[in-house]
């Protein structure tokens, strides 16, 4: 009976500690001065620091003018990969910051990307 409790308490520890882990290099970023109408593109660069594959699984954003192109296809242990943030500045004025949530199976999440700038009109 010992043996397998120790057996069953090794498995469940494995369990716990195996997980993705989903890290972003300069989660924050800044487009700077641009004009109304332009589209931006800003690239997160991420990366796996776990043991399971990562999987982004949605991400969430707070305004129409905002996509995101992502890859749909897991992470191994130790790679990366890039999220695209597409912001269309056709609709919006003057300072802007926002955030998009990168929903993952990292245990950690969601996680967030800021990007801010000012958007002139003329």
């Amino acid at each position: 009976m010992k043996k397998h409790f120790i057996v069953l308490f090794l498995l469940s520890s494995f369990c716990v500690f195996s997980q993705a882990k989903l890290e972003i290099k300069d989660a924050k970023k800044s487009f700077g001065f641009v004009k109304k109408g332009e589209v931006i593109h800003l690239d997160y660069d991420i990366t796996n620091k776990g043991n399971q594959p990562l999987l982004i699984t949605d991400v969430e954003i707070s305004c129409s003018c905002t996509t995101v192109d992502y890859s749909k296809q897991p992470i191994a242990p130790g790679q990366s990969a890039k999220i695209t943030v597409n912001f269309d500045t056709k609709t919006v004025y003057d300072r802007q910051d926002r955030t998009v949530n990168v929903v993952s199976n990292d245990p950690k999440g969601p996680h967030k990307l800021r990007y801010k700038g000012v958007v002139l009109t003329k």
